[in-house]
């Protein structure tokens, strides 16, 4: 499936805003040391909690606009996954345990 521009656009701000890279091949958008950013328009936000398993440190779904950052709390609620808006702020933090 094609990326839409808004999608890359977001990823590649938040990646730099964290100091990481985009990654726009299979698994998560983003990679850092502290934490993995799955980036989602509103119609892909119910995948992005099946991409954050099995990481270890602080993951965060990202939604591209206000309806996607929306989709992505209701999505969330009541698990470890936080929230990002389109520019990297955190909506909702992760509480995933670090081992």
């Amino acid at each position: 499936m094609a990326e839409s521009k808004s999608h890359t656009t977001t990823a590649n701000r938040i990646a730099k805003k964290l100091g990481g890279e985009y990654n726009p091949a299979e698994g998560p958008d983003i990679v850092t040391p502290g934490a993995v950013v799955e980036v989602e328009t509103v119609d892909t936000v119910k995948d992005a909690l099946r991409q954050l398993r099995g990481f270890t440190k602080d993951v965060f779904v990202a939604g591209t606009n206000k309806d996607a950052v929306q989709k992505a709390l209701e999505a969330t609620e009541g698990t470890t996954v936080g929230v990002m808006d389109n520019r990297g702020n955190v909506v909702k933090p992760s509480t995933r345990k670090k081992r």
